[in-house]
């Protein structure tokens, strides 16, 4: 199995995960059981407890001094921002939208992967990433109208994790997998501290429900959070990253079957590019290979 191969492996399950973490937290706040700062705390704090109890079995520090270091404490600050917008347009927004909205991400990624981390892109990922970015503008429909406000925190919240996982593939080697879940989740616990700060009223401890909801939000962000790195860690970031589009296709599933959204023409075309893009890619990448 090549690097490329399980990198892509690794990335399907990441996405898997991330939609059923998505689809808990946006049960839980759409219903009311808890605000969107309190939950993206909460759900900090029990991931945080989680990772920890692996790092221990598997026999690794809690604190590694490269936590300091500037590459992670830059890690860290997309981490914040991806969360801190990404959890207000999940609250705030329709599953279906803010989920089609991250899947410019990886075009994202594919971009710095080229003019940051300097791998090799042809002119034909360069097409495949255009087509991709016409999908997402489908979606969008960048107009007066249709640009709202909790559009805008899922294009601020889709940067803030393209910027995270750039910088995962830049991390010090010497830093466990286990030990970057214990930094990332320790964010999110920081950036629901800064969206209960902004929010109205005293904070209030969730319903039985929301508490429940939220659980299942840790334990399917531990997964996907793991699988991320994983994958981000493996292969050629140009060819792992656009199978973050298999997030949008669980993501749409559990819309349509749980919250019974019924997304229009354009935003399934511009899903059905998005995804389009992203295999091209892969197809291509698998033909250049058995070529040589």
């Amino acid at each position: 199995m090549t690097d490329n191969l399980r990198g892509s492996l690794w990335m399907l399950l990441a996405m898997a995960g991330f939609a059923v973490e998505d689809a808990f937290f946006k049960a839980a706040t759409g219903a009311g059981a808890v605000t969107p700062g309190s939950g993206t705390l909460l759900f900090g704090l029990l991931a945080l407890g989680i990772s920890a109890v692996i790092a221990t079995v598997q026999g690794q520090p809690l604190w590694h001094r490269a936590y300091l270091e500037r590459r992670l404490m830059i890690r860290t600050g997309f981490e914040i921002m991806g969360r801190l917008f990404f959890a207000l347009s999940l609250a705030f927004n329709t599953l279906s939208t803010t989920s089609a909205i991250l899947q410019a991400a990886p075009l994202v990624v594919m971009l710095g992967a080229g003019l940051i981390l300097g791998e090799r892109i042809g002119p034909r990922r360069w097409i495949a990433m255009a087509v991709g970015f016409f999908g997402v503008m489908l979606i969008l429909r960048p107009t007066p109208d249709a640009f709202t406000p909790t559009t805008i925190f899922a294009v601020l919240g889709m940067l803030g994790f393209a910027g995270r996982d750039l910088a995962t593939r830049t991390s010090p080697p010497e830093v466990h997998a286990t030990q970057l879940n214990l930094l990332g989740f320790a964010t999110v616990a920081l950036a629901g501290i800064v969206l209960i700060l902004f929010e109205p009223g005293r904070p209030a401890l969730p319903t039985a429900q929301g508490a429940a909801m939220i659980t299942g939000t840790a334990l399917a962000g531990v997964m996907g959070y793991s699988a991320l790195t994983a994958a981000m860690r493996t292969g050629e970031v140009s060819i792992v990253a656009p199978f973050r589009y298999f997030r949008l296709i669980v993501a749409l599933a559990i819309a349509m079957t749980i919250f019974s959204e019924r997304p229009d023409a354009l935003t399934l075309l511009g899903a059905a590019l998005i995804v389009g893009s992203g295999l091209y890619t892969l197809m291509r990448d698998a033909r250049r290979k058995a070529a040589t």
